[in-house]
């Protein structure tokens, strides 16, 4: 779906920093919305998914148990 996200799960990234996590919440919430840069009365709107999709990332990722590691 976003080719311009990377997978951010060891053994492709050991530690994905905030701003890799970040830049994927925005990748997929400007795909799915449809939008490079939402119009002002949309930009409140755009950046709580933004925050949300980061938030889900982060407890993802620090979730997922990778064997081998």
């Amino acid at each position: 779906m976003c080719r311009s996200i990377h997978t951010l799960r060891p053994p492709y990234t050991e530690d994905a920093t905030e701003e890799e996590v970040r830049a994927a919440a925005l990748q997929y919430v400007r795909k799915v919305s449809g939008f490079r840069r939402p119009a002002a009365h949309n930009a409140e709107a755009f950046d709580r998914a933004v925050d949300a999709v980061a938030a889900a990332t982060d407890e993802l990722l620090g979730s997922l148990v990778v064997r081998g590691a």
